[in-house]
């Protein structure tokens, strides 16, 4: 992992996208039970566990919040 990949999950994970963190995403309620793994600049991923079926899944971190936590991210490093 490059050291933009780690300020991006460490930002991610001070904005909630972290394990045992809940959140809400596209109508659905999660339990995070893995911290954000960076697929690719524009897809990062997190394992959870959805609350209303008990299902296990992977969920993609929304755009906005990536766009969000990579300005941090490289603000950060400047």
């Amino acid at each position: 992992m490059t050291a933009t990949e780690v300020r991006l999950c460490e930002r991610l994970r001070q904005l909630g996208f972290s394990r045992l963190s809940q959140t809400r995403l596209d109508g659905s309620q999660f339990e995070l039970v893995g911290d954000p793994v960076v697929i690719s600049e524009l897809v990062v991923l997190v394992d959870a566990v959805e609350r209303k079926t008990g299902e296990s899944c992977r969920v993609r971190i929304p755009l906005n919040i990536l766009e969000m936590a990579t300005e941090h991210s490289s603000n950060y490093a400047a």
